[in-house]
């Protein structure tokens, strides 16, 4: 229904075989970002599809009606992207203790290894 029930084996090219982590959870979460995936894991069945549908209208930047490797490798670049600033943003803070909006490397060490050292 809303998610794919048997896992696969997938190749790289060039890479050979490889093994994913367990579950479609780490591709759940590279095709809709983290947040993305933990709402779509809310929602019914036919909610899930009718997203997924509006999702992929997005991913087809040439609106040809079909998805290519090199459309959906972009779309999962732009999404672990946003996650990554987005990441950045919600860290940044802890890391700027004198709130200078700069991260010198005393500030990093105190706010990564503080309670070690």
């Amino acid at each position: 229904l809303g998610k794919p029930t048997a896992r696969q084996e997938r190749a790289r090219p060039g890479a050979g075989q490889h093994e994913d982590r367990p579950g479609f959870q780490y591709d759940h979460e590279a095709f809709l970002g983290k947040e993305e995936a933990r709402s779509f894991d809310q929602l019914s069945p036919e909610e899930s599809r009718e997203r997924l549908g509006k999702i992929v209208d997005r991913i087809d930047d040439n609106k040809d009606g079909y998805l290519t490797t090199e459309e959906l490798k972009n779309w999962i670049k732009r999404v672990q992207k946003r996650y990554i600033y987005e990441n950045v943003a919600k860290v940044w803070k802890d890391y700027d203790l004198n709130k200078d909006n700069k991260i010198a490397w005393e500030e990093y060490k105190q706010a990564t290894y503080g309670y070690y050292l």
